[in-house]
Protein backbone atom coordinates (compact mmCIF):
# COMPACT_ATOMS: atom_id res chain seq x y z
CA UNK A 1 0.00 0.00 0.00
CA UNK A 2 2.62 2.82 -0.95
CA UNK A 3 -0.43 5.91 -0.63
CA UNK A 4 -0.89 4.63 2.60
CA UNK A 5 -1.15 7.19 5.14
CA UNK A 6 1.62 6.76 7.57
CA UNK A 7 0.76 6.76 11.43
CA UNK A 8 3.32 7.67 14.61
CA UNK A 9 5.32 9.65 12.48
CA UNK A 10 5.23 13.52 11.46
CA UNK A 11 6.79 16.25 10.28
CA UNK A 12 4.30 19.14 11.30
CA UNK A 13 4.57 19.07 15.11
CA UNK A 14 3.06 22.27 16.70
CA UNK A 15 4.54 24.42 17.64
CA UNK A 16 7.75 24.09 15.78
CA UNK A 17 6.79 24.25 11.97
CA UNK A 18 7.42 22.54 8.93
CA UNK A 19 10.81 20.10 8.97
CA UNK A 20 13.77 22.25 8.04
CA UNK A 21 11.68 25.43 7.90
CA UNK A 22 13.10 28.78 8.43
CA UNK A 23 11.37 29.84 12.22
CA UNK A 24 12.37 33.36 13.30
CA UNK A 25 16.13 32.49 13.59
CA UNK A 26 16.62 29.32 13.46
CA UNK A 27 16.33 25.99 10.86
CA UNK A 28 14.14 23.13 12.75
CA UNK A 29 13.17 19.63 11.97
CA UNK A 30 11.20 17.83 13.97
CA UNK A 31 9.44 14.61 14.37
CA UNK A 32 7.20 11.49 15.87
CA UNK A 33 8.68 8.12 16.49
CA UNK A 34 7.71 4.77 17.79
CA UNK A 35 8.77 4.03 21.12
CA UNK A 36 11.07 1.16 19.71
CA UNK A 37 14.52 0.34 18.53
CA UNK A 38 13.54 1.23 14.96
CA UNK A 39 12.27 4.15 15.78
CA UNK A 40 15.47 5.12 17.89
CA UNK A 41 17.72 4.22 14.68
CA UNK A 42 14.70 5.92 12.07
CA UNK A 43 15.26 8.89 14.21
CA UNK A 44 19.39 8.58 14.28
CA UNK A 45 19.55 8.09 10.73
CA UNK A 46 17.39 11.25 10.13
CA UNK A 47 18.51 13.48 12.07
CA UNK A 48 22.45 12.35 10.09
CA UNK A 49 20.47 12.38 7.13
CA UNK A 50 19.46 16.38 8.17
CA UNK A 51 22.31 17.70 9.37
CA UNK A 52 23.83 16.44 6.20
CA UNK A 53 21.24 18.62 4.25
CA UNK A 54 21.94 21.38 6.75
CA UNK A 55 25.79 21.64 5.80
CA UNK A 56 27.13 19.33 8.24
CA UNK A 57 28.57 16.27 5.64
CA UNK A 58 28.09 12.55 6.52
CA UNK A 59 30.96 11.54 8.39
CA UNK A 60 32.43 14.84 9.65
CA UNK A 61 33.04 15.83 13.08
CA UNK A 62 30.12 17.42 13.81
CA UNK A 63 27.62 15.04 11.94
CA UNK A 64 29.23 12.08 13.76
CA UNK A 65 29.00 14.11 17.48
CA UNK A 66 25.29 15.03 16.91
CA UNK A 67 23.99 11.83 15.25
CA UNK A 68 25.63 10.01 18.46
CA UNK A 69 23.64 12.62 20.95
CA UNK A 70 20.87 12.12 19.35
CA UNK A 71 20.95 8.04 19.56
CA UNK A 72 21.92 8.00 23.12
CA UNK A 73 19.07 10.08 23.77
CA UNK A 74 16.36 8.46 21.72
CA UNK A 75 17.71 5.08 23.05
CA UNK A 76 16.98 6.17 26.59
CA UNK A 77 14.06 7.79 25.68
CA UNK A 78 12.80 3.78 24.17
CA UNK A 79 14.34 1.97 27.09
CA UNK A 80 13.74 4.10 30.38
CA UNK A 81 10.87 6.68 28.85
CA UNK A 82 8.80 4.43 26.95
CA UNK A 83 4.92 3.80 27.17
CA UNK A 84 3.56 1.74 25.09
CA UNK A 85 1.23 3.06 22.35
CA UNK A 86 2.62 6.46 23.35
CA UNK A 87 5.79 8.06 20.79
CA UNK A 88 8.52 9.69 21.58
CA UNK A 89 9.51 13.27 19.82
CA UNK A 90 13.14 14.36 18.62
CA UNK A 91 13.76 18.01 17.97
CA UNK A 92 16.48 19.57 16.17
CA UNK A 93 17.27 22.81 15.83
CA UNK A 94 20.31 24.78 14.22
CA UNK A 95 21.19 28.66 14.98
CA UNK A 96 21.18 31.05 11.85
CA UNK A 97 24.56 31.92 13.04
CA UNK A 98 25.08 27.98 12.56
CA UNK A 99 27.02 28.19 15.86
CA UNK A 100 24.77 26.03 18.14
CA UNK A 101 22.26 22.82 17.59
CA UNK A 102 19.97 21.71 19.75
CA UNK A 103 18.95 18.48 20.42
CA UNK A 104 15.13 17.60 22.36
CA UNK A 105 13.93 14.07 23.02
CA UNK A 106 11.02 13.95 24.31
CA UNK A 107 9.25 11.02 25.93
CA UNK A 108 5.62 10.34 27.81
CA UNK A 109 7.89 8.93 31.14
CA UNK A 110 7.92 12.41 33.18
CA UNK A 111 8.22 9.98 36.37
CA UNK A 112 11.65 8.28 35.48
CA UNK A 113 14.21 11.14 35.13
CA UNK A 114 17.84 10.79 34.20
CA UNK A 115 20.26 11.63 37.51
CA UNK A 116 20.94 14.71 37.95
CA UNK A 117 25.00 14.18 37.07
CA UNK A 118 25.53 11.30 34.81
CA UNK A 119 28.78 9.74 36.22
CA UNK A 120 31.30 7.77 34.39
CA UNK A 121 30.47 3.59 33.84
CA UNK A 122 32.12 1.71 36.46
CA UNK A 123 32.91 -0.44 33.67
CA UNK A 124 34.19 1.14 30.80
CA UNK A 125 33.72 -2.45 29.38
CA UNK A 126 29.88 -2.87 29.59
CA UNK A 127 27.51 -2.82 27.31
CA UNK A 128 24.88 -0.40 29.05
CA UNK A 129 24.42 2.36 31.32
CA UNK A 130 27.34 4.91 29.78
CA UNK A 131 24.70 7.11 27.12
CA UNK A 132 24.11 10.18 29.54
CA UNK A 133 27.43 10.09 30.82
CA UNK A 134 28.56 10.09 26.57
CA UNK A 135 25.93 12.84 26.44
CA UNK A 136 27.45 14.98 28.82
CA UNK A 137 30.71 14.67 27.32
CA UNK A 138 29.74 16.32 23.86
CA UNK A 139 27.38 18.77 24.77
CA UNK A 140 27.47 21.88 26.21
CA UNK A 141 24.58 22.27 27.90
CA UNK A 142 22.37 19.16 29.02
CA UNK A 143 18.64 19.80 31.27
CA UNK A 144 15.74 17.69 31.79
CA UNK A 145 12.71 19.38 31.93
CA UNK A 146 8.68 18.65 32.08
CA UNK A 147 6.93 18.46 28.81
CA UNK A 148 5.70 21.58 27.03
CA UNK A 149 2.32 22.30 27.47
CA UNK A 150 1.93 20.32 30.86
CA UNK A 151 0.81 16.99 28.86
CA UNK A 152 2.64 13.94 30.63
CA UNK A 153 6.58 13.40 30.45
CA UNK A 154 9.55 14.84 30.09
CA UNK A 155 11.94 16.53 27.68
CA UNK A 156 15.68 15.92 27.73
CA UNK A 157 17.53 18.89 25.56
CA UNK A 158 21.38 19.41 24.82
CA UNK A 159 23.37 21.55 22.99
CA UNK A 160 26.41 21.32 20.99
CA UNK A 161 28.52 24.43 20.72
CA UNK A 162 30.02 23.68 17.28
CA UNK A 163 32.33 27.21 17.68
CA UNK A 164 35.35 25.12 19.31
CA UNK A 165 35.91 22.11 20.76
CA UNK A 166 33.74 19.79 21.97
CA UNK A 167 33.54 20.65 25.61
CA UNK A 168 31.78 18.83 28.31
CA UNK A 169 28.25 20.05 29.75
CA UNK A 170 27.66 22.01 32.16
CA UNK A 171 26.29 20.63 35.37
CA UNK A 172 22.78 20.89 35.44
CA UNK A 173 21.12 20.34 39.13
CA UNK A 174 17.70 18.68 39.42
CA UNK A 175 15.49 20.59 41.36
CA UNK A 176 13.35 17.94 43.42
CA UNK A 177 10.39 19.93 44.09
CA UNK A 178 9.28 20.41 40.37
CA UNK A 179 11.69 18.11 38.65
CA UNK A 180 12.74 20.88 36.54
CA UNK A 181 16.56 20.79 35.28
CA UNK A 182 18.11 24.92 35.99
CA UNK A 183 20.99 25.82 34.34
Amino acid sequence: MWGAKLTGMTTEIPPFGKTGQLTGSELQFAMAFTSTPRGARLARRLASHRLDAWGFPYGSEVNETLTLVVAELAANAVTHGRVPGRDFRLSLTLTTARDRVRVEVTDTRGDRLPPARPCAPENPEAEAGRGLWLVTCLASRLSVEPREGGGPGKTVRAEVDLRGDVRGAEEVPVRPDDRTAVT
